[in-house]
């Protein structure tokens, strides 16, 4: 009796369920984006961001995980202060962080579809997929910094990815623990 309540839907309409997943996810990062650690020798701080990111993105699907950090993005450059440092608008795009937020978008789809090959959903496939997602943050951040600060490939290495991997490693774990509990139970609402 007990288990029938707790499954049962309040909301039945799966494309009400996904708006609802959508806008805690914007939420939820944007949020994430005011929790910070600066470091005084890059102008980049450690967020929670990425952990957001990645559970979205893994929990989401690729579509709708996308479409989620989007609408991020989009609120940010529109004004409202979802971004780190509580800045906003078009001309943050032009900030140090900019390489990391369209990180995000690449991520978000990179990951749902990457969890889509494996036929069985565990820790290992749930981490490689994460970790890939990751990366490509990593890749993305540190590609910006070397760009707009015009640093060479080891300087921008030094301050956008190599500081941030053991902080990133230690989301990245906490977010597939969190998917692995959510994912069974999300799967029966929206999909």
């Amino acid at each position: 009796m007990k288990e029938s309540i707790l499954t049962k839907e309040i909301i039945t309409s799966k494309i009400v369920s996904r708006i609802i997943l959508v806008c805690l996810s914007v939420i939820s990062i944007a949020l994430s984006a005011h929790v910070r650690i600066p470091l005084p020798f890059t102008p980049v701080p450690i967020t929670f961001q990425t952990l957001f990111v990645l559970l979205s993105a893994a929990l989401l699907r690729e579509t709708v995980a996308y479409v989620s950090i989007m609408i991020y993005f989009l609120l940010g450059i529109l004004g409202v202060p979802v971004f780190t440092f509580a800045s906003c608008g078009i001309f943050y795009i032009f900030g140090p962080t900019t390489g990391y937020l369209l990180g995000f978008l690449l991520c978000s789809f990179l990951v749902g579809r990457s969890l889509s090959y494996f036929k069985k959903i565990d820790f290992f496939s749930a981490f490689f997929s994460m970790f890939l997602g990751e990366i490509i943050i990593l890749i993305s951040g540190t590609s910006w910094l070397k760009f707009i600060l015009n640093l060479s490939f080891k300087q921008a290495f030094l301050l956008g990815f190599l500081p941030f991997l053991p902080f990133d490693l230690l989301k990245l774990y906490l977010a597939v623990k969190i998917f692995l509990k959510l994912n069974p139970r999300l799967k029966q609402i929206i999909q």
